[in-house]
């Protein structure tokens, strides 16, 4: 019951289209579910859409100016050979059953510089009638309407922001008066995009308890002390889950040192004295960290990870996608992959199937919308064993490659 009280409450993102974002040209998803997971070969565009999520991120958090210049402007963001404005249109609900909200940002450049050329928000209250925008600006200029539930025929108020690249959402968040325009920021503004890697996880920080783990990981210590002194029984859930995992680990400890940090020690069962974070296995580390993010007392509304097959044995692997199934009860999951180890553990409507057509472009299709994939998953297959076997293959690199299913081939 609680688990389905959490899922009820979860803003939850369920379309997003893409356009002039490197290689997503015009690329679309469309229902969304709470996992929702990206599989590709290298150079397929997963990292360009984790990408998409982190840059919206970093606009609402350091700016839209320092998020462009991050990424080299126009020159390295806007698609090949394509032109007009980067666009990221993103449909969500604040809570199950609440209207469906709209979020459109478009971005121009102008003399080396970024201008917001459109930002509007729109919904439509009750079940009839034509959606109506709420929040509408352009270069620094708008409307909005004010209140806990915004009217076609309430009263617009015009503002003005200080420059053309700053963000109204951004802005206008920050005001109580603006709820339903808060609600969004505060959304963008929680999401957790991991760039975790276990060198990062054998630092000796300053020692001090901090609530949620970096996105490189470098405070795993930190955390840890924080679960030991406030939330014990989620710390030791989460050590046994890690012990299960990783035979013959016995505990996980922070230690103050007297110089003022926090180191990190691992023990085995079978030896009296721990390690040190520095000598543990990087698999080890990234599951202690996936772990600390999974039951987080407060998980973020949206949890991006990027490769997790990286740093794990193969068979963890299947294990990691069911306990993301029972964290997205509370979080909504974006994960990109290349393993079928992984991608065993999914479902057919969470999975999206990513490739470059001959123009150099990102088109995704899911795997629930191929006709024979759907058949085979209900007759029990696995979608990562007819990912291998060239199910999911798309049309241009069959033909090039002369691709067969395993099970067509000669032989079997």
């Amino acid at each position: 019951m609680n688990g389905l009280k959490s899922q009820l409450s979860v803003p939850r993102i369920e379309y997003l289209r893409v356009r002039n974002f490197r290689s997503l040209r015009d690329v679309e998803f469309k229902e969304m579910k709470p996992l929702s997971i990206f599989l590709g070969p290298n150079g397929s565009g997963k990292s360009t859409i984790f990408d998409v999520f982190a840059f919206l991120s970093e606009c609402f958090t350091i700016g839209l100016r320092k998020a462009w210049d991050k990424r080299q402007r126009f020159k390295e963001l806007r698609s090949r050979e394509a032109e007009g404005p980067i666009e990221i249109t993103i449909k969500y609900r604040e809570r199950s059953k609440k209207p469906l909200i709209t979020y459109h940002l478009s971005i121009n450049e102008r003399a080396s510089t970024p201008v917001v050329a459109a930002e509007w928000l729109q919904w439509r209250r009750g079940t009839t009638g034509k959606p109506f925008r709420f929040l509408d600006f352009a270069e620094g200029a708008g409307e909005v309407v004010s209140g806990e539930h915004p009217e076609a025929k309430d009263a617009r108020i015009p503002e003005r922001l200080v420059a053309p690249d700053v963000l109204a959402v951004n802005t206008l968040g920050q005001l109580a008066r603006h709820p339903r325009v808060k609600a969004l920021r505060d959304f963008v503004t929680g999401w957790y995009l991991s760039y975790l890697t276990a060198d990062h996880t054998r630092g000796i920080p300053e020692a001090g308890p901090q609530e949620k783990l970096s996105q490189t990981g470098d405070n795993l210590p930190n955390v840890i002390q924080y679960l030991n002194e406030s939330h014990r029984d989620v710390l030791e859930s989460i050590l046994t889950t890690l012990t299960i995992r990783v035979p013959r680990l016995e505990k996980v400890n922070a230690e103050p040192l007297a110089d003022g940090r926090l180191l990190l020690q691992l023990k085995d069962a079978p030896f009296e004295r721990p390690i040190l974070a520095k000598w543990a296995s990087d698999g080890t580390l990234k599951m202690l960290a996936y772990l600390l993010v999974l039951q987080d007392p407060t998980p973020s509304p949206l949890i991006g990870i990027e490769e997790p097959e990286n740093h794990l044995h193969p068979s963890l692997l299947l294990e990691l996608c069911d306990e993301l199934h029972v964290a997205s009860v509370r979080s909504q999951f974006l994960v990109t992959t290349h393993s079928p180890n992984f991608v065993n553990g999914a479902k057919p409507e969470e999975l999206w199937i990513l490739h470059r057509d001959e123009d150099g472009y990102t088109k995704a299709q899911r795997a629930s919308d191929i006709p024979m994939v759907r058949e085979l998953a209900k007759e029990g297959a696995v979608l990562g064993r007819l990912w291998l076997e060239g199910f999911f293959e798309n049309p241009i690199s069959k033909e090039k490659r002369n691709i067969k299913p395993l099970s067509n081939r000669e032989g079997r």
